[in-house]
């Protein structure tokens, strides 16, 4: 016996159906009457308990919608519409001590969502889930982008593109995004995770991919109590790549704002001695070449106050950095500075220069050493003005050392397992309660937290710029980050830290350099969207390319709008973006290792407005193997009538401000 029942999007473009067939609960997704995703299957299968997968009967199905405008206090765009059809339907097992599940779909015009919610029950209290039997039956996928799960540098991996049939590991990470035989895009990825762990997708005969979620220690994959909600599985459709870039479906798809005024938060830009110590000009560590010392940060405090840079990170400030502290991250100290940094002195001077410091505090993976520190932590941290931290858990994966009350080391356990999954949201809460901003390096998976909690502005998550100037691995090539806006960066904003504007440095890492053009590091501020926006090179570099550095002063972090104006995966894309405190629009577009001439129409500009365009344009010799550095500066009149022609040199990008035009630079036709 087969039961079904459906719901469609707003605009009835997408289709979702759940189906009971013999009590086993399947779904499946159509889009505009062509098949998406087949029949897949639903339901769990626990430790020491009978599988909750079959032997179902409707209890009762509740067909609801939802349709509002929510303001972001920061973000890629101020309004999103949250406008969807919901389909609940109540499971209740036929069997002689019944147990009952929900699961709930939300169709939107730009995809859907679904979880499952166990209710609290006599016959299902305590849990321990061996598998989530969630499937995604998929059409003909032509291609996917995909990093793997279960490796050692997590998440921080270049992107393979290949069938789905052709990958050859046990599962990778979300988001995974594909491309279907019949051109249309497709993004898996999760929202609203907590209490759960993060999950990835293992490759099945017949484009089939199953949930493989990140395990324990000990295999167990999600250990909990009901009530219980899983973070919705999430499928973003669009008809092109950039389609994608603008869904706000897994945003839409978390509670509101729970912190209230969230005035506190503030988007910005901040430099820092980090790029210093990849170079190995300093070390995190103290010693000879020390860089969190008091001279050094006043140096850098006095840099940023000089071109209105509001914030300075300054890592190694700490004690706990000798030896190989990757594996030691139980030293660390976060209230402690080595003798050579005066945190007092060095918080009073950048205030005296109107410059906040922001905190940093790595954990190497030992997640139980900083819990312990956090009230202690954050309450140093707000009494000397510090309002924004950067968390980081280097290690390789598995990364997280897991110790018993006294002391001895019990597991290593996932950087994705719930057991972070956990110790992230506590980070998080406990932050927000002394008003403190987070950006967080190693981390969880983004998947739309930053509604809930705006304190959480931004993450790596991502093979990011640090990969360029690393002694131990190769740089990232000219196609990386043609490809992160339609992939991690789906998931959220990434603090990726561009800026590099000495491209080459021999004396310090002979085998590396920065695979690209100077204006293509000057786009990657308008395409890799960030609220926390690192100018990562180094003060004197950027005193060398003072012109260039300009764009990087001038370019805001928090966005009116957010348009893609073209762009194909793995090639190229072109992003346009409007500050939202003024009338000014910044254009980014990079492609990959080869160059290439693209159009871009201003449409989206105010009718009967001129506008100067400042552009920054890779020079007619600009290539980023042979001479990265060319950069050519020119002003033009503009309106929504032009269309600019971009040329892009190899492995190059251009950057540009479009701002209304001051009373004498507007033209006036003749006659």
């Amino acid at each position: 016996m087969t039961s079904r029942w459906v719901v469609f999007s707003p605009d009835g473009g997408i289709q979702a159906e759940f189906i009971l067939n013999n009590g086993i609960p399947y779904y499946s997704v159509r889009y505009r009457h062509r098949p998406v995703i087949r029949p897949s299957k639903l339901g769990f299968t626990f430790e020491h308990a009978e599988p909750l997968n079959r032997n179902f009967r409707v209890s009762a199905a509740r067909y609801d919608s939802f349709n509002e405008t929510w303001t972001q206090p920061w973000g890629e765009v101020r309004e999103i519409r949250n406008h969807y059809n919901e389909l609940r339907v109540a499971l209740e097992e036929t069997t002689p001590s019944p147990r009952r599940m929900f699961i709930i779909f939300r169709v939107y015009n730009d995809g859907l969502g679904f979880r499952y919610e166990l209710p609290e029950q006599d016959h299902l209290s305590h849990f321990e889930i061996k598998r989530e039997e969630t499937e995604f039956a998929l059409t003909d996928v032509e291609v996917a982008w995909w990093i793997p799960a279960y490796q050692k540098l997590y998440t921080e991996l270049l992107y393979h593109v290949t069938p789905l049939r052709s990958i050859p590991y046990r599962a990778v990470h979300t988001p995974l995004t594909m491309k279907m035989a019949d051109g249309l895009y497709l993004s898996i990825h999760e929202a609203e995770l907590s209490r759960y762990s993060t999950l990835t997708l293992m490759p099945l005969e017949n484009n089939t991919l199953a949930a493989d979620l990140i395990p324990w220690s000990d295999g167990v994959k999600v250990k909990g109590s009901t009530p219980l909600k899983t973070p919705w599985r999430t499928i973003q459709i669009a008809e092109t790549p950039g389609d994608l870039i603008t869904s706000y479906l897994i945003l839409n798809l978390n509670e509101p704002n729970r912190l209230g005024d969230v005035s506190w938060v503030q988007p910005g830009k901040y430099i820092g001695i980090w790029w210093g110590m990849h170079l190995g000009i300093y070390t995190w560590s103290y010693g000879p070449r020390h860089g969190a010392t008091t001279e050094n940060a006043k140096r850098y405090i006095d840099f940023a106050a000089k071109y209105g840079i509001p914030m300075v990170v300054i890592e190694g400030w700490n004690i706990g950095w000798e030896n190989d502290w990757t594996k030691h991250g139980e030293n660390f100290s976060f209230t402690t500075p080595y003798p050579d940094y005066d945190i007092v002195e060095v918080t009073s001077y950048a205030a005296s220069k109107g410059v906040k410091i922001i905190g940093h505090m790595e954990t190497a993976g030992a997640i139980q050493n900083l819990e312990r520190q956090l009230e202690a932590a954050f309450t140093l941290f707000k009494k000397l003005g510090i309002d924004v931290v950067k968390t980081g858990y280097v290690s390789p994966d598995p990364a997280l050392k897991r110790f018993d009350d006294q002391g001895n080391l019990i597991s290593m356990e996932w950087l994705g397992g719930q057991y972070n999954v956990d110790h992230h949201r506590k980070v998080i809460e406990t932050a927000a309660r002394y008003q403190i901003s987070l950006i967080a390096h190693e981390p969880v998976k983004d998947t739309g937290e930053r509604r809930t909690y705006p304190n959480m502005m931004t993450r790596e998550g991502a093979r990011g710029q640090e990969f360029d100037a690393s002694a131990e691995y190769a740089g990232n090539p000219p196609d990386h980050t043609t490809i992160l806006p339609f992939t991690r960066m789906l998931a959220g904003p990434i603090d990726y830290t561009p800026g590099i504007v000495r491209l080459i440095y021999r004396e310090f890492r002979p085998g590396n350099r920065v695979r690209g053009t100077l204006a293509k590091q000057l786009a990657l501020y308008v395409v890799l969207y960030s609220p926390l926006q690192m100018a990562a090179d180094l003060p004197e570099n950027y005193e060398q390319q003072r012109a260039a550095f300009q764009f990087i002063l001038d370019v805001p972090t928090d966005w009116q709008d957010t348009k893609v104006l073209g762009g194909e995966i793995g090639d190229y894309v072109t992003i346009v973006r409007k500050d939202r405190n003024s009338e000014e629009w910044y254009l980014g577009s990079i492609t990959d290792e080869h160059g290439r001439t693209l159009a871009a129409p201003l449409a989206f500009l105010d009718p009967d407005k001129a506008y100067v365009a400042e552009i920054y344009a890779d020079g007619p010799s600009a290539d980023w193997r042979t001479n990265p550095y060319p950069l050519t500066i020119s002003k033009v009149p503009v309106d929504r009538s032009t269309t600019l022609q971009l040329r892009l040199a190899p492995g190059g990008g251009q950057a540009i401000r479009i701002r209304p035009a001051a009373v004498d630079e507007i033209q006036v036709p003749p006659g």
